[in-house]
């Protein structure tokens, strides 16, 4: 809560004014606030849990390997995690016609179904930040983020 005093002598960040991983962290705040608000609570979902729907929404079928890369999870995380997926009834996991050792993870109906809900939840969602960012910032803070990320993952290899 902003009191009188705390607006006349705000509290300085000092090196943290140029410090990328705190502003990252603040915005998180916010932005997982949002998430919870529109799509993680009324459909009990985690952040990841959405981003995993929307990758198999966005992909015809995709390899646990894919999938991993793609949500930065090691392959003991991602398990545990397709393992509560696949319990909930939200994904199915099929061998490749192609190598028998091989999985692909594909949404099931009730997936399918949950996956819809979400998406049809998520512009409400992003709406909340339209009177915090133009269209072009928002595009610029997209592509940023992405540059970080890809870089991270880049720098761990």
């Amino acid at each position: 809560m902003d009191t009188p005093h705390a607006k006349k002598n705000p509290v300085r960040q000092g090196v943290l004014d140029d410090v990328v991983g705190y502003h990252v962290a603040r915005a998180r705040v916010t932005t997982q606030a949002m998430f919870l608000r529109h799509v993680g609570q009324p459909l009990e979902l985690r952040p990841v849990d959405y981003s995993l729907l929307m990758l198999l929404d966005a992909n015809t079928r995709l390899t646990p390997k894919q999938l991993a890369q793609a949500l930065a999870l090691s392959a003991p995380n991602l398990t545990i995690m397709l393992d509560r997926m696949q319990e909930r009834g939200l994904i199915e996991r099929i061998r490749s016609e192609t190598d028998r050792r091989s999985q692909h993870v594909l949404l099931s109906s009730a997936g399918r179904a949950l996956t819809d809900q979400a998406l049809a939840r998520t512009p409400a969602m992003e709406a909340d930040l339209d009177g915090a960012l133009s269209r072009a910032e928002r595009a610029m803070l997209i592509e940023l983020l992405d540059k970080v990320a890809r870089h991270q993952v880049g720098a761990a290899d």
